[in-house]
């Protein structure tokens, strides 16, 4: 039996790293951070023990790598799926309202991902993230602004803010009331991206303030 190409193994190593990643969602999402262990995890990805500290430092590492992931994917197929539009307003709308809905569809695994993020080791710095990075950047991008890396953040910024709004434990702020402000934000029609339903409260308006058209303009 020849042995395996480098391709081929890489491409091994790529599907059982994908499948750690995959089951740390799953584990965390039914029993919570503390309550899932990396045995767990390995068993439910058919994986050996060992491989899960060969990819990833420890266990906070991991499911952040494996949020970041869930957030990429999602976002990614909302960008992607039809009817396609190169239009920046939708392209943005579409950005924000996939993150606002893994809030609202996922707050346990959302909030414990925050939390994460607020510790000691806070950001991970990861592909996962990095191609999470790459997407909302390209939002923005498309959306117009000029001053892409003055933008980008902040708009990182608003939207980790909604997310921490909306699964603050005892206090959560509506998803409806977050996705209007930042539709206001941006200038943005509340038809656009995914409407939960209902008017927005005060409705939206294309001349809002603090807009990043605008300000970029501002800039150039």
């Amino acid at each position: 039996m020849s042995p395996r190409s480098p391709s081929v193994n890489e491409e091994l190593r790529r599907r059982s790293r994908e499948r750690l990643l995959q089951a740390t969602v799953e584990l965390v999402g039914e029993r919570g951070f503390e309550a899932t262990t990396l045995a767990d995890i390995a068993d439910r990805a058919g994986s050996a023990r060992g491989l899960v500290s060969y990819y990833f430092p420890g266990k906070r590492q991991l499911f952040q790598s494996a949020v970041h992931r869930l957030m990429h994917r999602t976002l990614e197929a909302a960008l992607h799926r039809e009817p396609h539009s190169d239009d920046g307003l939708e392209v943005l709308a579409r950005a924000i309202d996939a993150v606002l809905g893994l809030a609202a569809d996922r707050p346990l695994l959302m909030r414990t991902h925050m939390s994460g993020v607020l510790q000691a080791e806070g950001f991970v710095q990861c592909p996962e993230q990095q191609r999470l990075a790459a997407l909302l950047r390209g939002a923005v991008e498309r959306y117009g602004s000029r001053q892409v890396d003055v933008d980008y953040p902040l708009l990182r910024a608003q939207l980790m803010g909604a997310v921490f709004a909306m699964v603050l434990p005892g206090a959560p702020l509506p998803l409806g009331d977050l996705r209007s402000e930042l539709f206001q934000r941006y200038g943005l029609d509340w038809e656009l991206g995914v409407p939960p339903g209902g008017e927005p409260p005060g409705g939206t308006r294309h001349a809002a303030s603090g807009l990043i058209r605008d300000q970029s303009r501002s800039r150039s």
